[in-house]
């Protein structure tokens, strides 16, 4: 009874020893001429298992950096290693909000997170190369980026989720240095209407995108997810929203993304038939 007892605690202990592993892998952007860096997180048993794997990419909000999603989802390792994918934190700039800017030539986000990034964890990675195994998603500025970019590159990613995002920039004129990647309201109007995200629904066919977002109702992004909602009904856009209790704080992410990242395992399987990841 002893050695029964001791033999199933030191197997729960090595069961809950595993984990994903965390990575800090700096990229070169030849479009910004920089090293941009980012958290790799690769399941447990990457190193052991020659399987291709899909990549989940997380995009952190204004003022946060690549390490930022480590806390505001504690255990994202945990998460790797349980749905069997990659999940790739970048750094997208304190407020790049995505953009490929049309005034700061030295500001492409969109460029280096699609194109440059993608091709990066492509090469050195095992993963299965194809918008099917690829979704992005983020918080706050990284969910309305997490949007902006799966809309204009449905080519690159097959889903993609926002949670609190701004997906309406134009209500928001002075905030978060918006003007500095677009120029002035009053200047560049053009440029706020092209590269919101609510306007870039024509972009959509229904059928190419998994889209979910979530927002909290006392959030000051609230009205704006709303509305989106509303229009994408309106529109005959599939998606999945929810709006539950919480504000724009890291207890609401916390939560959020816990469904969101099943909601991407699933559309991976699915797409893929890939086999469960290891039980918890």
């Amino acid at each position: 009874m002893k050695k029964t007892f001791l033999l199933s605690v030191l197997l729960n202990i090595f069961l809950c020893s595993c984990a994903g592993k965390v990575d800090t892998v700096y990229v070169m952007s030849p479009s910004m001429n920089k090293l941009i860096p980012n958290i790799i997180i690769t399941p447990d048993n990457y190193q052991k298992n020659n399987e291709a794997l899909p990549v989940l990419y997380l995009l952190h909000g204004a003022t946060g950096d690549f390490k930022s999603w480590l806390s505001n989802a504690l255990g994202l390792e945990d998460y790797a290693d349980q749905y069997n994918m990659l999940i790739v934190c970048p750094d997208g700039g304190y407020t790049s909000w995505y953009f490929d800017s049309p005034v700061d030539k030295s500001m492409k986000y969109e460029t280096y997170i699609s194109k440059e990034l993608v091709a990066f964890v492509d090469s050195k990675y095992r993963t299965r190369a194809d918008k099917n195994s690829r979704a992005i998603a983020g918080l706050s500025m990284g969910g309305h980026g997490a949007l902006y970019l799966a809309f204009r590159h449905q080519d690159v990613w097959g889903a993609c989720g926002s949670m609190s995002g701004g997906v309406d920039i134009r209500p928001f004129p002075n905030n978060w240095d918006i003007a500095k990647r677009l120029g002035t309201y009053a200047e560049h109007p053009d440029n706020w209407e092209k590269n919101t995200v609510i306007n870039l629904l024509p972009l959509l066919d229904g059928k190419s995108l998994n889209i979910i977002f979530d927002c909290g109702v006392d959030d000051f992004f609230y009205a704006v997810n709303k509305k989106l909602h509303q229009e994408m009904l309106y529109q005959r856009i599939p998606h999945d929203y929810i709006e539950r209790p919480g504000q724009h704080d890291g207890n609401y992410w916390k939560n959020a993304v816990k469904y969101q990242l099943l909601y991407f395992h699933e559309f991976f399987q699915q797409k893929n038939m890939i086999p469960l990841g290891k039980e918890k």
